[in-house]
């Protein structure tokens, strides 16, 4: 090999690492933007079902899709009906509780003197801790730090807002022109091997679709079961609690049970001298995780997605390891499309050989 050749080999492969390291850095930069348009087209696979179904009962396809445009609209308006009042009232709440508590005292001494009886000395020195506070408000370079850190959380409502409005409208959209969306990709595979593409890609769609479904009517369930039995039981703010064991149903695995902890340890924080109504909300989602796992989740899983048990646990371990909540979310639907494809394609590839 002469010089010259190995100095454009070199070149050549420097470019190829400067290109792959650009590559990387557009998708790390583009990793909100991917992550918005990967959700809501997982969202439209699942409502492309229902689409079809209502087409199938001598809907227009245009009015099929509007009536799912609208339920989905109307899902989304009453969870911000049903969270925001009560979130609100629960910090005016806070707000004058703690109001009232630091009025009640005549000067800042008496209110450090009854903080430290109820805390022992020990434990924390209550005086050097208000005063640390206050030398540490007192300072102006200090003023720009808590400027910035609120700042900075509001930012992260407002993006987190951002995001689910933008996630919304992007799930409508691919709904609306998901037909023109699969054909355009149809159109690009090779004549020869476009049924089979088709095929397949229809089969990934249908098992997306029912999973999306199966997983919704377990949050439904899940939710409705717990806003009738928290009425029921006479616990507190139970159309909150209803829509927190909705969203965490939506999560394999983990979702209901953590979902549940949370459930009964506010309770209990809420209301600590009534150990009972705990007791029961508790018994409630020890009896009601039983039946999800045995009963609700499995069908689900294998008339849905037709996926083996431990390929699910792994699939939502890997998922949630590499993409957090919305990993373990699609993980398992991916992996049927995998199967799906190793099936469909793999296995008889092998037979032929």
């Amino acid at each position: 090999m002469t010089i010259y050749g190995a100095f454009r080999i070199g070149l050549l492969g420097g470019l190829g690492v400067l290109t792959a390291i650009l590559i990387g850095g557009a998708i790390t930069t583009l990793g909100s933007v991917i992550t918005y348009v990967g959700f809501a087209l997982f969202l439209a696979l699942g409502l492309d079902p229902i689409v079809r179904y209502l087409v199938t009962k001598t809907f227009p396809r245009w009015l099929a899709v509007a009536t799912v445009v609208v339920a989905l609209l109307g899902v989304f308006a009453g969870f911000a009906l049903a969270i925001v009042p009560v979130l609100v009232e629960q910090m005016t709440l806070l707000y004058d509780t703690v109001l009232k508590f630091l009025t009640s005292y005549g000067s800042l001494t008496e209110l450090e003197t009854a903080i430290q009886s109820i805390i022992p000395l020990e434990s924390l020195d209550v005086h050097a801790t208000v005063q640390g506070i206050i030398d540490f408000l007192s300072n102006p370079a200090n003023i720009g730090i808590i400027g910035g850190g609120v700042l900075s959380v509001g930012a992260g409502f407002a993006n987190a807002a951002l995001g689910a409005f933008l996630t919304v409208m992007l799930t409508i959209y691919l709904v609306v022109s998901l037909p023109s969306i699969t054909s355009a990709v149809y159109s690009v595979v090779p004549a020869s091997k476009r049924d089979t593409f088709i095929r397949l890609a229809e089969q990934v769609i249908k098992a997306v679709g029912q999973y999306v479904i199966g997983q919704g009517s377990q949050g439904m369930t899940n939710g409705i079961l717990s806003f009738a039995a928290l009425s029921l039981i006479g616990a507190e703010y139970p159309a909150l609690f209803a829509i927190i064991a909705l969203m965490f149903s939506l999560i394999p695995l983990v979702g209901t049970i953590t979902g549940s902890i949370i459930i009964v340890f506010t309770q209990f924080l809420i209301a600590p001298d009534n150990p009972g109504l705990t007791l029961t909300v508790a018994i409630y989602y020890l009896v009601y995780t039983q039946i999800e796992a045995y009963v609700i989740g499995p069908m689900i899983m294998n008339r849905a997605v037709k996926v083996p048990g431990v390929v699910v646990i792994i699939s939502a371990l890997a998922g949630g390891a590499l993409m957090g909540v919305l990993g373990a979310i699609v993980a398992i639907p991916v992996a049927a499309s995998i199967l799906i494809i190793f099936r469909e394609v793999i296995v008889p590839a092998q037979e032929k050989r």
